[in-house]
């Protein structure tokens, strides 16, 4: 345990498991007071009663302002604002909404949907971290994007276009809070081939799962998938102080995806 986050409060959404509870419990091993943030209530309690003192839960669905209000209000009043904000909330929407997802026969619904989250949800965290972050003097925003931002994903065109608009979003507040002289830095993680439960509906079950999960590591330039602590680490720089002259900028976790042509892979 080291103290790169000392003296900070860190809220966290969709952290009840995955990337968001790899981060969760990562900084609240570098000292920060962490508020694990999510619709799985228990599965969050259960997140919360593992990290000890110094970590609440608060229910949170990013598509609600009204979730956002009581959580800012929560926030201002216990610890006086936020220091950092990392919006990690997301889904694929092919098992949260009925699909297709391809460009041809997208469901309108399910392209609605899967934007509320991915990217209404991140616009409603940005806007209210920046309130919050003022009232402690500045902070850090953490938006985990996806490689999909950066590339086409046919069979995922809902989630490809919004995670590509968190990318653009995050240079945005990057540079609004600059030319307004806040001292809050915004940045974005585009995390590739990293095994969260997001892959459960597209890998199967069995042999049929390691075969994927071989054919996925043989288009990866490092040969393996990433876990979440991996995207959890870059969080940590970008919401520590070693980053403070960083903004705007996009950090790729992806074991060199993307500095070549390799396999079609999501977050």
């Amino acid at each position: 345990m080291s103290d790169r986050l000392a003296n900070k409060i860190a809220l966290i959404t969709g952290a009840a498991r995955g990337i968001g509870e790899a981060t969760a419990r990562l900084f609240r091993r570098e000292e920060a007071t962490v508020v694990v943030t999510d619709i799985r209530d228990e599965a969050g309690m259960r997140v919360v009663a593992e990290l000890g003192a110094r970590a609440e839960y608060l229910h949170l669905d990013v598509r609600s302002e009204a979730d956002w209000q009581r959580a800012a209000d929560h926030l201002t009043a216990k610890y006086g604002g936020v220091d950092i904000v990392v919006n990690n909330a997301g889904i694929t929407g092919f098992l949260e909404t009925a699909g297709p997802h391809d460009p041809e026969h997208c469901d309108l619904a399910s392209w609605d949907e899967v934007h509320r989250v991915n990217l209404t949800g991140v616009m409603l965290g940005c806007r209210y971290a920046i309130a919050l972050m003022r009232t402690r003097g500045g902070g850090s925003i953490v938006n985990i994007s996806s490689r999909s931002g950066i590339v086409g994903i046919p069979g995922a065109a809902a989630y490809a276009s919004s995670k590509a608009a968190v990318r653009n979003h995050t240079k945005s507040v990057a540079l609004y809070c600059a030319e307004k002289g806040y001292a809050i830095r915004c940045n974005s993680i585009h995390p590739a081939a990293i095994m969260t439960p997001m892959w459960d509906a597209m890998l199967g079950e069995g042999a049929a799962r390691e075969k994927a999960m071989r054919e996925i590591a043989a288009g990866i330039p490092m040969g393996k998938m990433g876990d979440p602590l991996d995207v959890a680490y870059g969080a940590l720089y970008l919401a520590s102080d070693e980053s403070k002259y960083v903004t705007g900028t996009e950090l790729h976790i992806d074991g060199g995806i993307l500095a070549g042509a390799g396999a079609v892979t999501e977050k």
